[in-house]
């Protein structure tokens, strides 16, 4: 295609050519002005509509979300919507009572732990802790909350950047470490993470600060060590309250990872009596049944949990037990309606950081179980990208690139995955099926070898086939 170009200096004013050029230029002038007014009023409408849309979203109401199972109508049920009634009621007539907003943002976060409705009272909770910092940006609460409620939203950095914010204020507090701690942990600064659990334990030794001691020392591969601050983190606990449950889930997985499933099957049992149709009680059963090899028996475990709380994990491993009962179409089924809800809520995060659950190592994880090698890859990359010296996080790139068949590409990220000492069982045994096929068989021998000792805990795909690799060796 030829360009004719031409310069008015070079025709008659009176020119045909001259005319043309003019009307050309005026008809240009009209379009640019028409364009200039379509983009006004255009930016007028976004302005608007932001407005409306902040306006609508500071007017929303939250009511509580009824609970499900026998802990629907429940004694503590009745009392948190009595006290949630009676802190609406302040709020609504007293809009600067900021005490009574606090009260309900802790309210609302507790209500997520309970019933795993992480997306939604994630949203009511910061509703109300960005109305006490837009009259108070330095509200000691506040920014703990905020800084709480950007970790459940797995925000690490900002969250662990907002606890700092709120320990410049008041050095001394045991919740704001621990805060600290699990940023720390989750951003990959496990020194820092230790530091910060030895001061929150000093100035409160009680199940928050107990229990985040087990958690360091499991990274740091003490199992031991993790069971007895995790008894100690159970009995600082009132029997029956969800966080003392939840602890006591969490020591009974500690022994499953040891290998010890009669403690570990007590202790769900023991949760469930005191707290009726506890989920991840009833998950934990799931995971003894499975280690049993009575997977229709753990489908069961696991449908009935899945049944009272609203978690993903949970239904991931309803897939899980669906696969190992011979139903994989009933497991496919699972697995891409998960991938569809998570990539879904990962993309309003992306546009309302009041919504926003980062999930991209999960969906990595879904990833590998439906065989889409690329996309796990990307998704772990950038996870990756956010918080490179997470020890979880490496594991996954290591895994994706072994799967890729990446096999020397997977070394770096697999030693930073290894450089605590961690001695979870699907960790040893990935390491070892990567050792193996970059020629290192004496360290795949003891990984492998490591891994299946603790063969109660270890994925059975995993498990399968790192025995029939260290067979080979």
């Amino acid at each position: 295609m030829i360009m004719l170009i031409i310069d008015n200096d070079d025709y008659p004013a009176n020119s045909i050519w001259q005319k043309a050029l003019k009307n050309n230029q005026m008809k240009k002038s009209y379009l640019y002005l028409i364009l200039v007014g379509i983009f006004v009023i255009a930016g007028g409408f976004i302005i608007v509509k932001y407005k409306t849309d902040k306006k609508s979203k500071a007017a929303t109401f939250y009511p509580l979300k009824d609970r499900l199972g026998k802990m629907a109508n429940s004694p503590e049920e009745k009392s948190v919507k009595k006290n949630f009634a009676d802190l609406m009621k302040i709020i609504g007539t007293n809009p600067d009572d900021t005490k009574s907003r606090i009260a309900l943002a802790s309210l609302y976060i507790q209500e997520a732990r309970i019933t795993g409705n992480y997306m939604y009272y994630d949203v009511a909770a910061m509703k109300y802790v960005n109305e006490v910092l837009a009259k108070d940006p330095n509200h000691f609460d506040a920014l703990t909350y905020k800084a709480l409620l950007y970790i459940s939203q797995h925000h690490f950095a900002e969250g662990l950047a907002m606890a700092e914010k709120a320990r410049a204020i008041v050095p001394e507090n045991a919740f704001v470490h621990g805060i600290l701690v699990d940023g720390n942990v989750e951003m990959g600064n496990y020194e820092a993470a230790v530091n910060e659990a030895e001061k929150m334990i000093s100035i409160r030794p009680d199940l928050r600060s107990y229990s985040r001691v087990s958690y360091l020392r499991e990274i740091y591969g003490d199992y031991p060590g993790a069971i007895d601050a995790m008894k100690l983190a159970v009995e600082a606990g009132y029997p029956g309250d969800e966080s003392t449950e939840w602890a006591r889930v969490h020591l009974g997985q500690l022994y499953e990872i040891a290998g010890d499933l009669r403690n570990a099957e007590m202790h769900y049992l023991i949760a469930l009596e005191r707290r009726p149709e506890y989920a991840y009680a009833i998950a934990g059963q799931g995971r003894i049944a499975t280690a049993k090899g009575s997977y229709d028996e753990a489908v069961g475990f696991f449908l009935h949990a899945d049944s009272l709380v609203n978690d993903y994990s949970l239904k991931e491993e309803v897939a899980d037990a669906w696969l190992l009962a011979g139903k994989k179409d009933k497991s496919d089924s699972i697995l891409s309606w998960l991938n569809k809800e998570m990539t879904r809520d990962a993309k309003e995060g992306l546009d309302d950081e009041n919504i926003g659950h980062y999930a991209d190592n999960e969906l990595a994880y879904l990833n590998f179980k439906t065989k889409n090698y690329d996309q796990a890859l990307e998704y772990a990359l950038a996870e990756y990208n956010r918080r490179p010296a997470n020890i979880d996080v490496n594991e996954t790139v290591a895994w994706a690139l072994y799967l890729k068949g990446d096999y020397e590409k997977a070394i770096p990220y697999l030693e930073t995955a290894l450089k605590t000492g961690s001695k979870k069982p699907d960790l040893l045994g990935r390491a070892g099926l990567i050792y193996a096929k970059t020629k290192n068989k004496e360290k795949a021998k003891i990984l492998l070898e490591d891994a299946l000792a603790a063969h109660t805990s270890i994925k059975e795909p995993l498990k399968k086939e790192s025995a029939e690799v260290l067979r080979s060796l």
